[in-house]
């Protein structure tokens, strides 16, 4: 990862803390268990377990030191001005000319998740949206072609 702060609202450190204390505290131990089980059954220049047991240590170690960073450089953000698209704010928005409405909460690129409706601040809508007011009609540009969106609402 690149030396940048991770910008995250507090509910999104909250998920990282919590995630990064499961895997210390519960994955670690049961991965370090599998690798003594592992070693027990013998010859380790054969053992399918052992190699599994100690791949899965390297990926949860990694895990680990991944969300230790986005911790140690997590910006949190507080709550946008009242009025103005912000990281935090659920906005609904229109697509012009289409009359099809959409719910998004602007949030960090860590994150987004568009399953859920949680778009980055650095998505092309993302972009597009910050710092505007409710009314404002604003171009998006994306991959596929630019189109407009209406802000309807801001939360």
């Amino acid at each position: 990862m690149s030396k940048k702060e991770c910008l995250l609202t507090a509910e999104g450190f909250l998920k990282l803390e919590s995630e990064l204390n499961e895997l210390k505290t519960v994955k670690r131990p049961q991965v370090i268990e599998a690798i003594k089980d592992a070693r027990a059954q013998g010859d380790l220049s054969e053992n399918a377990d052992y190699d599994a047991a100690r791949n899965d240590q390297a990926e949860l170690e990694a895990r680990i030191k991944e969300l230790e960073y986005m911790i140690d450089h997590a910006k949190i953000i507080e709550g946008p001005e009242k009025g103005v698209v912000g990281v935090g704010s659920t906005i609904t928005i229109e697509y012009v000319g289409d009359d099809e409405q959409e719910e998004y909460r602007i949030v960090g690129s860590l994150e987004a998740n568009p399953f859920e409706n949680r778009i980055s601040n650095e998505s092309p809508i993302g972009k597009a949206v910050l710092n505007k007011k409710v009314g404002d009609i604003v171009n998006v540009e994306s991959p596929n072609g630019s189109y407009e969106v209406k802000i309807l609402a801001i939360n």
